[in-house]
Order: structure tokens, then sequence, then C-alpha cells
């Protein structure tokens, strides 16, 4: 079955693919969040053009023959863009085989431990304790991640001693029964990650993200090996040669891949085999509540290495208001600390006709 169009729906945030095959069969995928305008044109000048006209059987072939045809822009602009097509055909795919695309990738629909993942540096420790014991409280959590460091701090925390505050306040409310996790989202160095490490681990924290800057893997890898508890990362990185040397040097215990930064689901099952091949866990970055939760939850019912949670946004809409009213009906019910993939067919999603109206709209058409 041949693709007879592409159409795509953005806005500044977020951007929706619907492809649409010569029987008037359609699926829905999606772009990266984040200058998703610019993605959005990415997608029409280097992605649709040379996908429109294809086979619908052709995807796996189109996203090896794409970055080649492109190769004058081998960057995270492109990936960006091609993840849209390619969870497009996954929806399109599991629509015409009556099965949700964790089926169609080898698993099954079902339920997935989450945890409560804050992107909020602007809040103290006390409160940010309070948040997520309300949290666990109301929706039965038992895993939370919180931040540590400031982004791409060069050892400078977000206010003087927040990182060495934070982390036993956290602790102490949530009591020893809970699973901690971090973020340091590039801030440290690799001395100052382990001296935290170290502090970490007194607390019982289980999981270290992205501790150094991430481009530097030699750093994220002396830390790896100084400390105990999991040291992870991988959200920000599309290459499959940086993909296969992080994981040859075991630069970190966990791998993170993010669905829509990486190119798709394809090529996300693909890092995630290579980390299989390793005895590497994945928990895959997935933090808004567009549809790359949606295609994380599928993921994670597919791999034999899921690691042991799935990423779940829990700010409101005064954080991320974008987030909000995306879909005809929310497919993110939270159940005792658990989210469900459902045996719907595709994605089990459609994209709210209210928000599509006031996105900016373009499509590229056979012929």
């Amino acid at each position: 079955m041949k693709i007879s169009k592409l159409e795509t729906f953005a806005n500044e945030f977020v951007g929706f693919v619907r492809v649409t095959a010569e029987d008037g069969s359609t699926g829905w995928g999606q772009i990266s969040t984040y200058n998703s305008d610019i993605t959005q044109q990415v997608f029409h000048r280097q992605v649709a053009p040379w996908a429109v006209g294809r086979q619908m059987e052709d995807l796996e072939a189109l996203l090896t023959e794409i970055p080649e045809r492109e190769h004058k822009y081998p960057g995270s602009y492109l990936h960006r863009a091609m993840s849209g097509l390619d969870t497009a055909i996954w929806d399109w795919r599991g629509k015409q085989a009556g099965k949700p695309v964790a089926a169609l990738l080898g698993g099954s629909a079902g339920p997935l431990r989450a945890y409560a993942s804050s992107m909020k540096r602007d809040i103290t420790p006390e409160d940010e304790a309070r948040r997520l014991a309300g949290l666990r409280d109301k929706h039965g959590y038992d895993a939370f991640k919180f931040r540590v460091a400031r982004e791409c701090g060069r050892d400078v925390d977000e206010w003087p001693g927040r990182t060495e505050a934070i982390v036993p306040t956290v602790r102490k409310a949530l009591g020893d029964d809970v699973s901690l996790l971090v973020d340091a989202n590039s801030g440290f160095s690799a001395k100052r990650a382990i001296d935290v490490g170290h502090m970490l681990q007194d607390n019982g924290v289980e999981h270290f993200e992205e501790p150094c800057p991430y481009w530097l893997m030699e750093e994220t890898k002396e830390v790896t090996e100084a400390l105990t508890l999991d040291v992870t990362g991988g959200e920000q990185d599309w290459d499959m040669q940086h993909w296969k040397r992080m994981i040859a040097m075991r630069a970190v215990d966990v791998i993170q891949p993010d669905i829509l930064y990486l190119g798709g689901m394809t090529r996300t099952m693909q890092v995630a085999a290579m980390g299989a091949a390793a005895g590497l866990p994945c928990t895959p970055h997935c933090a808004n509540l567009s549809m790359v939760t949606l295609f994380t939850m599928h993921l994670l019912r597919a791999i034999p290495n899921a690691g042991k949670y799935l990423e779940f946004s829990i700010e409101e809409a005064d954080y991320y208001p974008w987030q909000y009213g995306l879909f005809v009906e929310d497919p993110y019910t939270v159940s005792n600390g658990k989210l469900t993939v459902t045996d719907a067919p595709g994605w089990g999603v459609e994209i709210a006709p209210e928000w599509l109206a006031k996105s900016i709209y373009r499509v590229t058409e056979a012929g």
C-alpha cells in the first residue's frame, strides 16, 4: 500500500503527522516536541518528499535511505522529523492489523509501573517533597524522580546547597519504601558528580541520570565506574554510531533513548536491542504527555530489557500548558502507580479536532 499523503499539524511545542495510504486509510504519529514548527519544515523539506509514493512496507528501508539522501544534514532535527513518519506508519500498521503497536513489536497490552517525574528546579526541597507525597497518596506512585544540579550547570547548583538539601528532604518525606531517582541534566563535572553520587547512595537513590555533559562519554563512564547506583543517560542521542560506542564502552548502566529524538520506534527498537545484547536495561526518556509517553508505553511492553519503570510527567498546566487538550480522550490514567497499554489498534488515540484546527498545517502529496 503506497503512501499518498503526509500532513503535519504543529505549533512551537508539539506537532502531529497523519499518513494517508492510497486507499484512504490513515495513521497518526508525532514529530518531536520543542521547536516543532521548525521540525515541521524539516519534515516537508527533507523527509516527506522521499516517502510519498513509497510503500508502507518500505518504512525500515526509508529510515536508512533518508539520512543518506540528506547526508549533508545528519543532525537532530532530521531525526526528530523522521520520527513523525515512523510513528504514523506504525499506527497505520496497527489499525490495519487490528492490534496495538505493542503486539506488532512482539509484546502485548498490559500495565506498566510508572515513576512520577518532576521537571521543576524552581521549587524548594520542602515544597517538592510535599508535592511528591501528595501524588503518592493520590495516585499510588512508589517511584519518583526529581532534579538536582542546574541544567548544564558546570558544577553550579540551581542555588547554593539545593542538591544536598533536596535529596534527604524527599527521602524523609516519602519514607524508605519508595524508589528515588534524580536527574542532573548534564550539570556536573565527573569529580563533582562522584561526590554527589556518594550522597545519593547514602540516601538510597537508585538512578542518577545524565550526571555529566551528555556529550562527554568518558566523564560519564568515570562516574559509572565509581558508583554502585545506576548511572543513566542517552536521551539526547540520535546517532547510531554514538549509541554503539556508548554501549560498547559501558558509559552508563541504563540506556535512555527518547523515541522522538532518536527518529522513531524502529530505530529505538534497534538501540534497545543493542542494549539487550550488552545486558543493559532500557528506560526511555519521555518527559511530557504528548504521544511520546504513549509510544514509550508500547515499547516497554515489547522489549526484553525493559527497565523498572515508565517515566511519567507530573507537571500541571502552569508548567507545560501545551501538553493538555491534545487528544479526544486522555490516554493516561494512573492507578496504583501504574499506566496501561490498551488493546486498541495502533496507538489507541485520536488527536483532538479543536487542537488541529488551531495548528499550523502543511501537506506533501503524491504527484
